[in-house]
């Protein structure tokens, strides 16, 4: 099977590095590179098969259906909210799971 491409969202971009920077400031370098290696990871996973994630997103913004989430590998409560479109993964967000999620969008 082919491997899809992965492209982010600058929104996403920018969670991931603030939620990194954040585990830096808050515990250590070493917790930060863990982030960091399970988004990756997490990535890979689902660039492999993009439909392991669930379509429960139940946002009201038609842009937003068929959504896909995935927690992140070790950190539960983040999730990685992307769309997969033909050989592509658009990442839309990374983000903890108990914000109000529909307001990021």
């Amino acid at each position: 099977m082919k491997r899809s491409t992965v492209a982010f969202s600058d929104a996403a971009i920018a969670d991931i590095l603030e939620q990194s920077d954040w585990y830096e400031g808050q515990a250590d370098r070493s917790l930060a590179q863990r982030w960091e290696e399970a988004v990756t990871a997490t990535l890979l996973r689902i660039a492999q098969r993009p439909g392991i994630g669930s379509r429960r997103c139940r946002f009201t913004v038609d842009e937003l259906r068929g959504t896909c989430r995935v927690p992140v590998a070790g950190f539960a409560k983040h999730l990685i909210f992307y769309q997969s479109r033909e050989a592509e993964i658009l990442v839309l967000r990374v983000v903890h799971g108990a914000r109000d999620l529909e307001s990021l969008f």
